[in-house]
């Protein structure tokens, strides 16, 4: 069963940066088939990197150059890079993966499984 935690949040100024992990516990989720989304308050919940259908990684426009997606199969876990870091990335970063490689990546409801989230905080 697809079990994800993830962890590394934090309160941190901005223009810095900070590393998140997810770790499938469970051993079963391909990390093909994981994303990073977020929900700030008072905004709905957004897309922020994922593994294309090609396997290669995309991500939101707004973090496009600050964010890095990446993974390490042999500890079943994801990472998201994240520098220089703004206020408006305060939100609460979940990991997520789909039972299906093949569905659509940049769609949340194509997710069956998401970890518990991770606070980030950016002051200015």
């Amino acid at each position: 069963q697809v079990q994800l935690v993830e962890s590394g949040g934090g309160l941190v100024q901005a223009g810095a940066s900070l590393r998140l992990s997810c770790v499938d516990s469970g051993r079963t989720a391909s990390s093909s088939s994981m994303g990073w989304f977020r929900h700030a308050p008072g905004k709905e919940r957004e897309f922020v990197a994922v593994f294309s259908l090609s396997g290669t990684p995309s991500y939101a426009g707004s973090v496009k150059g600050r964010f890095t997606f990446s993974r390490e199969n042999a500890k079943n876990t994801v990472y998201l890079q994240m520098d220089s870091l703004k206020p408006e990335d305060t939100a609460v970063y979940y990991c997520a993966a789909r039972r299906s490689i093949v569905s659509n990546p940049y769609n949340l409801n194509s997710y069956d499984y998401w970890g518990q989230g991770t606070h980030v905080t950016v002051s200015s």
